[in-house]
């Protein structure tokens, strides 16, 4: 039972408006629980839209590397609803394939044998920042490697926002949309 309802239709025009810009264009599916819970207050849900869109939409790193990102932070915050929410749309979209998907739930993604080195890189890294909150030298080379200084910068945001993602699906009990992917189990 989530902690607070979402919005159920009919929204008011103003609501349903700005719930139809979250959602991406042509998508089937109703807006998202975690939208329509959001829009309870539509002040915050409107300061968030800004960072939100502009990492899934106008973003400088490669859409695959930001799926790959998002769901290896989701994964590690035991986010199954935005866990699967990507991995049934935006992850496949970007070039994710299952066996991808799947490492990024994997206690040692390196070991499936699926990811390439800058995105076992990208993985580690998530998992030092889901750790320690730092990166550490070798960490930081690694993705050096790949990346230049606007999308580390980015990277360290994108994988800051789906850790606050992930809090605010686990912490409010947002029950996982029906289409969404569902999250592996060992």
């Amino acid at each position: 039972m989530p902690r607070i309802e979402p919005l159920v239709p009919p929204y008011d025009p103003e609501v349903d408006r700005a719930l139809r810009r979250w959602m991406p264009p042509g998508v089937p599916h109703e807006p998202l629980r975690l939208f329509r819970v959001l829009h309870r207050s539509p002040d915050l849900a409107s300061r968030m839209f800004a960072l939100g869109a502009g990492l899934l939409g106008h973003g400088l790193l490669p859409a695959a590397d930001r799926e790959l990102v998002i769901a290896r932070v989701t994964a590690r915050a035991g986010c199954a609803y935005e866990w699967g929410v990507h991995a049934a749309t935006l992850a496949p979209r970007a070039g994710l394939g299952p066996d991808q998907l799947r490492a990024t739930t994997d206690t040692d993604p390196a070991s499936t044998g699926s990811l390439t080195g800058r995105q076992t890189a990208l993985l580690a890294a998530v998992d030092e920042l889901h750790d320690t909150a730092r990166l550490s030298e070798p960490a930081w080379d690694a993705l050096r490697a790949h990346y230049e200084d606007e999308q580390l910068l980015e990277l360290l945001v994108l994988a800051g926002w789906y850790r606050t993602i992930s809090y605010l699906a686990n912490g409010l009990l947002v029950e996982e949309e029906a289409w969404a992917a569902p999250f592996p189990t060992r």
